[in-house]
C-alpha cells in the first residue's frame, strides 16, 4: 500500500493511493505515523477499501506533504555505498556511519528548499528512507529486522558540506537546516517490494542526471542498517533511517557544482515514485 499527507503545511489530511487516485483515510486514522504504523493502520486501511468506505479526495491535486507525521528522529547513515565512498576518497568503513538530522527538515516531495544563510557547499543526496513499524531495541539478529520495517520511501538528504565538514564537531549541523529532507511522495509498504537490495535510484539537476545508482551497492543493507542501529537506540514506530546515497554528488565531481538559488532537483527511486524541489533563498 501507498499512504500519503496532502494538503496546506500543518493541515495535511491522511490519503491512500490506489490505482493514482488518493482516498481520505481521516475515517481511519487521525495522521499518518508511528501509531497508525504500530496500530495495524495498514491493515484497517485495506478494510476500509475493501468495504468501499473510502472517499476520494475532493482535490487530487492537493500539495504532497511529507508522507509520515513528525518522527521521533531522523537517523541518518554515512557513506553506505562502495561508489559514493569511492568518489569521496573515504575508505569503506568497518561499521556503519551514524549521524542525526533534525526531525524538522521534512518536507514535502514538491516544497521549496532554501539554501541557507552563509550556505557556500549546498549539495544533494537521492536515498531509500526505511520506515520503523516497530519498537527495535537490542535485535538479536539481521534477519529479525524485517519484522520491524514498515516500509520505504524517496528521501532526499539534502547537505551543506561547509556546515558537515570544515566548521568542526559533528555531521549533524551540515544536515539539519530548514527543508533539508524532503520526502516521498508516498510510503510504500514493505511487502511491495521483493528486494530492497535492488533498487534503482536517480537524481537530476536542472534536468542533467547526477546520481544513478542502485541499493544493491550498499555496504550495510537496509536489515543490517536496522538490527545495527538497535544495538545503540531504540527505534520507534515512525522514525526514518536514511540509508545513505550513491555516486554523483557535488561534492564528488569535479569543479564541485553546488546547488544555488534557482537550481531545481528531481529525483526518484524505484517503486517509490518521483519528487521534484526547488532551490530557494532564504529568507
Amino acid at each position: 500500500m501507498k499512504f500519503q499527507r496532502r494538503g496546506p503545511s500543518g493541515h495535511e489530511i491522511p490519503a491512500v493511493l490506489v490505482d493514482g487516485v488518493a482516498y481520505d483515510l481521516t475515517s481511519v486514522t487521525d495522521d499518518i505515523d508511528g501509531a497508525f504504523l504500530a496500530g495495524d493502520g495498514p491493515g484497517r486501511a485495506q478494510a476500509a477499501l475493501d468495504a468501499g468506505s473510502l472517499p476520494a479526495l475532493a482535490d487530487q491535486d492537493a500539495r504532497l506533504g511529507a508522507p509520515l507525521a513528525q518522527p521521533t528522529k531522523i537517523v541518518c547513515i554515512g557513506l553506505n555505498y562502495r561508489d559514493h565512498a569511492d568518489e569521496t576518497g573515504a575508505p569503506y568503513p568497518p561499521e556503519p556511519v551514524v549521524f542525526m538530522k533534525d526531525p524538522s527538515t521534512l518536507g514535502g516531495a514538491s516544497d521549496t528548499v532554501p539554501i541557507p544563510r552563509g550556505s557556500e557547499k549546498t549539495d544533494w543526496e537521492v536515498e531509500l528512507g526505511i520506515v520503523i513499524g516497530r519498537t527495535a531495541r537490542y535485535l538479536d539478529s539481521v534477519e529479525e529486522a524485517r519484522e520491524h520495517i514498515a516500509g520505504y520511501v524517496l528521501s532526499h538528504d539534502v547537505s551543506e558540506r561547509r556546515f558537515q565538514l570544515e566548521l568542526g564537531g559533528t555531521w549533524d549541523k551540515g544536515k539539519s537546516s530548514e527543508g533539508f529532507n524532503p520526502l516521498g511522495p508516498w510510503v510504500a509498504t514493505a511487502d511491495e517490494f521483493d528486494d530492497p537490495q535492488n533498487l534503482g535510484l536517480r537524481l537530476w539537476v536542472n534536468g542533467e542526471l547526477r546520481q544513478d545508482g542502485s541499493t544493491a551497492n550498499q555496504i550495510f543493507g537496509v536489515e543490517h542498517v536496522v538490527w545495527y542501529l538497535s544495538q545503540f537506540m531504540v527505534l520507534r514506530p515512525g522514525d526514518i533511517i536514511n540509508t545513505g546515497t550513491p555516486a554523483g554528488v557535488a561534492m564528488g565531481m569535479e569543479g564541485q557544482p553546488y546547488l544555488r538559488v534557482g537550481d531545481v532537483v528531481e529525483l526518484e527511486i524505484d517503486g517509490l515514485g518521483r519528487a521534484r524541489q526547488e532551490f530557494v533563498s532564504h529568507e
